[in-house]
């Protein structure tokens, strides 16, 4: 059965004993469990998603200075979206209600950006989400319905846990080359090579992170692989796909009920990517772009 909440109408998916609950509002991962095992913290039905969490980040990820950049020669001035810092932050869609086709183990959310303010382009834009019995994979679709090529990139902001798991004892790896530092703002100022605790493992409880990372180490088949493993050796992999060539790492103590939560972000751009273009692909007049990731518990 569906409710709705201030995410909008809840979708609840289900095969064998992987279940998912996905909100309308940011077309968002709300909630995803394996075997009775929470893999994404759960929030209260009537709260809006915290921290942006599980929400599709598009048509830009992450930050835009001051949220003024130049498309090609043209300052183009979006809505200021982070006061505290004094950017644009995690693009147009965050809170829009996407519009929903559901079946029982899979959901396809659909939303367009519209022309406005800041940026002058027609997309449309889907988000797939499919469970198996591994876990959940989700796809994304970018198309551009304008006269002219736009700048694109895109984001998701999932945070991940393994069930009653302290968050503090579980050990992250990236499997990264390259870091960004950033300023008071949270904004690149450059970069360096990744901290090597990070790729072979470094305890949740010992760090505090919204750091972006680039250089991703793929496997064979193609996929970037991050890892939460908890004491007790289960490990959750939450895989990107060709395109997501960026990742954000952020760590909270903000979120409800958690005493410490973290988000693993796969992104094809880094942050003030519209000002670096870094990441940006310029669609042609009806191209689209598809990207994958996903979340596993092994």
């Amino acid at each position: 059965m569906n409710t709705v909440s201030p995410t909008g109408t809840q979708i609840h998916l289900q095969r064998g004993d992987v279940t998912a609950q996905i909100a309308q509002v940011g077309g968002s991962l709300r909630s995803l469990r394996i075997g009775g095992v929470d893999l994404v913290p759960p929030y209260p039905e009537d709260q809006p998603t915290p921290s942006c969490s599980g929400v599709v980040l598009v048509p830009w990820p992450n930050r835009v200075r001051d949220g003024r950049w130049d498309d090609e020669g043209t300052i183009r001035q979006l809505s200021i979206s982070e006061p505290k810092y004094g950017n644009a932050s995690h693009g147009l869609l965050r809170f829009t209600a996407y519009e929903v086709q559901q079946t029982d183990d899979a959901v396809i959310l659909r939303a367009a950006v519209v022309p406005q303010t800041g940026y002058p382009y027609l997309l449309d834009t889907s988000v797939s989400y499919d469970l198996d019995e591994h876990g959940v994979e989700v796809t994304h679709t970018i198309t551009n319905r304008s006269a002219t090529p736009a700048p694109v990139a895109l984001g998701t902001h999932p945070f991940v846990m393994i069930g009653d798991v302290d968050t503090h004892d579980l050990v992250l790896r990236v499997p990264a080359r390259t870091q960004f530092d950033t300023d008071e703002r949270m904004l690149p100022t450059g970069s360096r090579p990744a901290d090597t605790a990070l790729r072979d493992g470094i305890r949740l409880g010992d760090v505090t992170l919204d750091t972006g990372f680039t250089d991703l180490d793929r496997d064979a088949d193609g996929r970037v692989r991050h890892t939460l493993t908890a004491p007790d050796g289960r490990t959750l992999t939450l895989w990107q796909g060709e395109g997501f060539d960026y990742a954000q790492v952020f760590t909270t103590t903000n979120y409800p009920g958690q005493a410490l939560a973290v988000a693993i972000e796969p992104m094809t751009a880094p942050a003030d990517a519209l000002n670096s273009g870094l990441g940006i692909r310029r669609l042609a007049p009806g191209e689209t772009w598809t990207l994958h990731w996903g979340i596993q518990l092994g």
